[in-house]
């Protein structure tokens, strides 16, 4: 096993606890509605869309549009976006400041959206102490395209065999690991640091 000489990180799911339920499940009554609600209106798949760079306010009016009985709480979506930011994720932060003591180089390559991403740059301090962020809103590319992790790669001269990506979406892992890093599907702090372990890095 060659030695790890980098470590890149997803952001939300994995740093920082970002969930649209921390906002609506003050707006619905009902939790079966909010869950509907985000199955079937404001899902996922569309919220991704803005990640990749459409504009809010396009992509706001476009579905008020397709759900006009639902106007009011697709315009809370990116209108009240920052009360879908929780606390960051301490068990992996703190994971993230012992390798930065260690010296190991540490990078991020997040699905966000260009309009958002500097509230979240801003809000939490170890945004600045990565050694380098892509951000997919900002490139116009989504993972788990290939094309944004070369940019990550090709930008910071970063060799995937002796780097780990960790990321709470199994695509993304997926597609990282079909690009020669060493992938982690993250699901907690407490696994992360026994994948990590395996890999020859005490944490």
């Amino acid at each position: 096993m060659r030695r790890i000489s980098s470590i890149v990180f997803d952001i939300g799911g994995v740093l920082i606890d970002w969930n649209p339920r921390h906002l609506f499940r003050k707006v619905f009554d009902s939790k079966a509605e909010m869950e509907w609600f985000l199955a079937n209106v404001c899902t996922y798949e569309w919220n991704v869309q803005q990640d990749g760079g459409k504009l809010f306010s396009v992509a706001t009016a476009e579905l008020q549009e397709k759900f006009p009985e639902y106007s009011d709480k697709i315009a809370l979506y990116y209108g009240r976006w920052e009360e879908m930011l929780d606390r960051e994720i301490k068990g992996t932060v703190e994971i993230f400041r012992k390798l930065k003591s260690a010296g190991m180089p540490l990078y991020a390559l997040s699905n966000w959206s260009h309009e958002a991403f500097p509230v979240a740059y801003n809000r939490y301090d170890f945004m600045k102490e990565f050694d380098g962020l892509v951000v997919s809103g900002y490139e116009k590319l989504l993972k788990p395209d290939h094309a944004i992790y070369r940019v990550l790669i090709n930008r910071y001269s970063i060799n995937p065999e002796e780097s780990v990506y960790i990321d709470d979406n199994r695509p993304n892992a997926d597609a990282a690991a079909e690009l020669g890093f060493n992938a982690i599907h993250f699901r907690s702090p407490d696994q992360l640091r026994e994948e990590l372990a395996r890999l020859g890095l005490e944490v």
